[in-house]
């Protein structure tokens, strides 16, 4: 298992974590996640070796703790710019513990987004040819 990859490619939740916080409105924020998404699968599939799919939804898991952490950490600041996440969980059967329900929901959305970064990194693993040995050549 190439640690090392997800580890490196799971810093793209962690910025995502902070930028939907700060900078990303919710309304754009799923043209990232399929930018992102997309370079993970082919990340996954040019430089793991093969278990593709088992990549990617370590990935997405990996993901989801970052961004799970960085928005309960930053709670306040988060709601603040994102109303309608706010009375969506007003609305939720932990409407009065809110952040509790970000870390019940937040590893449930890391394991749906890791069976789609998986997806994606399998089709891509099959679209992108490994590389050949070079051939030897026998001298008689």
């Amino acid at each position: 298992m190439n640690w090392k990859l997800i580890f490196q490619l799971s810093l793209f939740g962690l910025a995502m974590g902070i930028a939907t916080v700060y900078v990303i409105p919710s309304n754009i924020e799923p043209a990232f996640w399929l930018a992102i998404f997309l370079f993970c699968a082919y990340a996954i599939a040019k430089g793991s070796g093969g278990m593709n799919f088992l990549k990617g939804l370590l990935l997405g898991i990996a993901n989801s703790v970052w961004i799970t952490g960085a928005h309960v950490l930053l709670f306040g600041r988060y709601l603040a710019g994102h109303a309608r996440e706010a009375a969506a969980m007003q609305q939720g059967p932990l409407a009065s513990h809110p952040r509790s329900m970000m870390l019940i929901v937040g590893p449930l959305i890391g394991v749906v987004s890791g069976v789609i970064i998986g997806l994606l990194a399998l089709i891509a693993g099959k679209m992108i040819k490994a590389p050949s040995a070079p051939e030897s050549k026998a001298t008689a």
